[in-house]
Parts: C-alpha cells; sequence; structure tokens
C-alpha cells in the first residue's frame, strides 16, 4: 500500500511541469496581462541564443510572456523584447 501511495505521488509530481512558471514568448498582446516593461539582450551569435537569453531576462524580471519586438546586427545580436504580467 506504501509503495501504491509512493507511486501515485511520483506520477502526480513527475506531471507537473516545473518550465509552467517560465515567462512565454508570445507573438502579440496577451489580453489578460499588462505590458511592465522592456528587456534587451546583446551578444546572442544567432537567433536561439537571443531568444534564450530575453527569456531568461523576462523569467528574472517576473514576467509571465514577453513579446521579442526587435533583433538587429550582422555578427552580435541584439534585441528587445516587452515584458507582460
Amino acid at each position: 500500500m506504501k509503495n501504491v501511495k509512493t507511486l501515485i505521488a511520483a506520477a502526480v509530481l513527475s506531471s507537473l511541469s516545473f518550465a509552467s512558471f517560465a515567462a512565454v514568448q508570445v507573438q502579440s498582446t496577451p489580453a489578460d496581462q499588462q505590458k511592465v516593461g522592456t528587456i534587451s539582450a546583446n551578444g546572442g551569435t544567432n537567433l536561439s541564443s537571443l531568444e534564450s537569453q530575453l527569456a531568461q531576462k523576462a523569467e528574472e524580471m517576473g514576467a509571465k510572456s514577453y513579446r521579442i519586438t526587435s533583433v538587429t546586427g550582422p555578427n552580435t545580436l541584439h534585441g528587445t523584447a516587452v515584458i507582460y504580467k
């Protein structure tokens, strides 16, 4: 019986997505959230690394979501994003 309870508890905990607390990239302004600021990142060598930097900064600022508004640069990329709560 103890093994069954442990197995069920493990299944429930493993089904929870701890990443769900991270900021989510959106394509337009979320209807239920307010713009709370902007963030920027420098030094991305490709779009994926720049997106990761922006996502990390959005999460550090406590944002629920973010929308990338610009990316510039030939070799080293610079990007900005709007964050929402």
